[in-house]
């Protein structure tokens, strides 16, 4: 039987594993991470329930294997912080590195491949989807010797399909934001083919899943690769959106792909995520927050610092200035009050005065006041002239006030009605010179507080001398 792989992506929502006695929801939280450690770490349960038993060996060594892959602090225990990982969007793949091959290492026995699109999804035009698929194998064939041609009929090598729940593969798509798609690796019959899950909301923007990222995702499957534990190549697990008309493809994938097929005569420049640049092509923030008239723009592990009068913008890794500091800061601000930024992580904050970790940290979000149902927070500001701070869950947002230091009755509110023209789902923000800066993918918001309305948008990277 040929080798095949399936592309799994799942979202849940967990909270801590203590010891003692379990409640319902942590007994679902056990067997939630159990589940999770067969699928994606190949976690053999021999029909126990092995997530009840704490102290099983089996089960802790996994956990140390996907705490290990993911920088975590390597416990071998289910703690908040590694549920929190396993919530987020993510591949099916068991085994990882910085580039691997499918066992056997099953290639294209030739260079040039056929495909074709059987159906279409109706959240995007025809075109659409026809240009989206296309830049999508030019990302492998901008590097490697491979061509891919498409064809309207007949058998193809690499075929595409949208389709929901089962579709006659043994893998049943499971509705909304959980399996995006999944590719098999190269073979006979169904080998290469790569499925698109229609319950998703495809589009070629930021909004709900760009098809060209996760098709060009696939295709690396369809290729032959298995997956990075590089957070910045295309073949990480996770899903994070880039800028597709600046897409360029990481260094790591292009080791990855051409340690397969070999290089093309004159391949394109890759990225060098490992040297950023002050303006990286790809970028999104995952956080941002002003310190002491410092702006600071989290990434992974990372962060930008942009100092006033200083043309030049910094780059550092989180861990040489806290090295008690997770990385994937997901929300943070500052209090020029209080002379106090937060940063915020899954159900925990830490405080930062300068740049120095506040004691008695971290704590729980919880003690804010917001209900057991949150389980992050995406991202926040502190408006002085109101006296308010702002957090930004979903398509909701919740309203603190500083000096009664508990959260507003009216709270939580939908974005659209209290931040016009704002879109719906906010990755980061920050506010600067009476103005708020919403970031959504490659988009920035120029919102007026006193007008209560957007009045330009702007670069993504503008802030960073682009």
């Amino acid at each position: 039987m040929k080798s095949w792989i399936l592309l799994l992506l799942c979202i849940a929502c967990c909270t801590a594993f203590p010891a003692g006695t379990l409640t319902d929801t942590e007994k679902n939280d056990g067997k939630f991470a159990e589940e999770f450690l067969k699928k994606y770490f190949s976690l053999q349960t021999d029909g126990l329930r092995l997530a009840k038993k704490k102290g099983s060996n089996a089960f802790s060594e996994k956990i140390r294997e996907m705490q290990d892959f993911y920088g975590l602090e390597v416990t071998g225990t289910l703690d908040e912080e590694t549920l929190d990982v396993m919530q987020q969007p993510r591949c099916g793949i068991s085994d990882v590195g910085n580039f691997r091959a499918f066992p056997g290492n099953p290639v294209w026995k030739k260079k040039d491949l056929t495909y074709r699109i059987l159906n279409y999804t109706p959240d995007m035009t025809r075109e659409e989807v026809d240009r989206a698929i296309q830049k999508a194998f030019k990302v492998w064939s901008d590097v490697t010797p491979l061509t891919f041609t498409r064809v309207n009929d007949g058998v193809a090598d690499i075929e595409i399909s949208f389709a929901a729940q089962v579709h006659n593969d043994f893998y049943p798509f499971d509705g909304p934001y959980g399996t995006l798609a999944h590719a098999f690796a190269p073979g006979n019959n169904i080998g290469g083919d790569a499925h698109f899950d229609e319950d998703e909301d495809w589009t070629s923007g930021s909004v709900g899943f760009n098809l060209f990222l996760v098709a060009a995702h696939e295709f690396g499957h369809s290729l032959g690769l298995f997956h990075s534990n590089d957070p910045s190549a295309l073949m990480y697990p996770t899903y994070h959106y880039v800028d597709p008309s600046t897409f360029q493809l990481p260094q790591d994938d292009v080791n990855g792909i051409q340690s397969l097929y070999g290089a093309r005569t004159k391949p394109a420049e890759p990225s060098t995520p490992s040297n950023p640049t002050n303006c990286p092509p790809n970028i999104t923030f995952d956080a941002i927050t002003t310190l002491r008239g410092e702006i600071l723009f989290f990434k992974h592990r990372s962060f930008w610092r942009k100092i006033p009068n200083n043309s030049e913008i910094e780059h550092h890794e989180i861990r040489t200035f806290w090295s008690s500091l997770p990385s994937g800061i997901q929300a943070a601000y500052e209090n020029q009050e209080k002379d106090q930024v937060l940063l915020f992580k899954g159900t925990k904050y830490w405080a930062l005065k300068g740049y120095d970790i506040e004691e008695g940290f971290p704590k729980s979000i919880y003690q804010l006041g917001f209900p057991q149902t949150v389980k992050k927070i995406d991202a926040a500001v502190h408006v002085e002239e109101m006296g308010k701070t702002y957090f930004f869950v979903n398509d909701q947002y919740w309203s603190y006030d500083e000096e009664k230091l508990q959260m507003d009755k009216d709270s939580p509110r939908t974005i659209i009605n209290g931040f016009p023209g704002v879109p719906n789902k906010v990755q980061a923000v920050f506010q600067s010179n009476g103005m708020l800066y919403f970031f959504n993918g490659n988009r920035q918001y120029e919102f007026s507080i006193t007008k209560k309305r957007v009045l330009r948008l702007l670069k993504h990277t503008s802030w960073l001398n682009c």
